[in-house]
């Protein structure tokens, strides 16, 4: 099987499963992930992540031009800004509407420069911390801006009123960061208002030693 191929095939096999388990719905979300050479498969536009179609994934070049396939999503700004500010470290971004993630969006009291509080070390470990961008509507290339201007330092955004944007090494490592965040923001809302024991200081800064976590002040 050629390499694209089989990352058509998994990016399938990933959103069926993201779709299965309810953490997004609708034709709602987009996943993408660079090939060796550089190219860029992401999902289409209007497409559910429940029935999606191997060989109709939206093919572009190294500069986001189209190539093949259907008309990509709306928001590949969102995934070229990741791709362009983390290079180095970034192999697929995944994008997603899920329910407590966008609920903690809106809450008043959730930091904008840190919305998950240190609840466990996993959500630290493959996170670090995690920005709180404003709204922007569906589609404006505003919200790419807005990820370049964090200049790289952040691998994981909350869109205001949307959803969250994980960028990870591949594919695998994006998805698992996503329903990591997802289930942080879960524990999140179920502990608010309960003064729950987070991680110390001590602790995080050894969980950010130990496993190399971008952690910037």
């Amino acid at each position: 099987m050629s390499e694209i191929t089989q990352l058509r095939e998994q990016i399938c096999l990933f959103a069926k499963s993201i779709y299965d388990r309810g953490l997004t719905g609708s034709a709602s979300g987009n996943i993408s992930a660079r090939l060796s050479d550089g190219r860029i498969l992401v999902t289409p536009t209007g497409s559910s992540f429940g029935r999606l179609d191997p060989a109709r994934l939206t093919l572009l070049d190294t500069n986001f031009n189209f190539i093949s396939g259907d008309p990509p999503t709306k928001e590949e700004a969102l995934h070229s800004a990741f791709y362009e500010t983390r290079s180095a470290s970034t192999g697929a971004v995944v994008h997603l509407h899920s329910s407590h993630s966008v609920a903690l969006s809106v809450l008043p009291d959730t930091d904008p420069d840190n919305v998950l509080p240190p609840i466990t070390a996993y959500g630290i470990m493959k996170l670090g911390k995690v920005k709180l961008l404003p709204y922007f509507m569906p589609g404006d290339p505003a919200m790419g801006d807005a990820v370049r201007g964090l200049a790289g330092k952040r691998s994981a955004v909350l869109l205001a009123h949307h959803g969250p944007v994980v960028a990870g090494k591949d594919l695998e490592a994006a998805v698992y960061a996503m329903e990591e965040l997802e289930e942080t923001a879960k524990l999140t809302l179920l502990t608010r208002g309960l003064n729950p024991t987070l991680l110390a200081p001590a602790q995080i800064q050894e969980l950010v030693t130990k496993f190399n976590v971008e952690w910037d002040d």
